[in-house]
C-alpha cells in the first residue's frame, strides 16, 4: 500500500503544473526521506539530465547537499 501511496503522489505531482515551475528539495522528496530518488527526480527533465553527474556517493538517490549543486 504505502508503494502505492507513493506512485499516485508522484502521478499528482507530475501532472501538477507546479511541478515544473521551480521545484525544489522538499516538493520532490515526495517522500519525505531526506532524499530525491530517481522516480521523484522524473517529474523535472534537467535534474534527471544531471542525475548521476550530481549523486557524488553514487547512492541513487540525491541529498539536500548534492541537490543544492544542481
Amino acid at each position: 500500500m504505502n508503494t502505492l501511496n507513493k506512485t499516485l503522489a508522484l502521478i499528482a505531482l507530475a501532472s501538477s503544473s507546479a511541478a515544473f515551475a521551480g521545484t525544489d528539495f522538499d516538493t520532490l522528496d515526495v517522500d519525505g526521506s531526506g532524499a530525491i530518488s530517481q522516480s521523484e527526480a522524473a517529474v523535472d527533465a534537467k535534474l534527471m539530465s544531471q542525475f548521476t553527474e550530481l549523486d557524488t556517493d553514487q547512492n541513487g538517490e540525491l541529498s539536500k547537499e548534492e541537490f543544492s549543486k544542481a
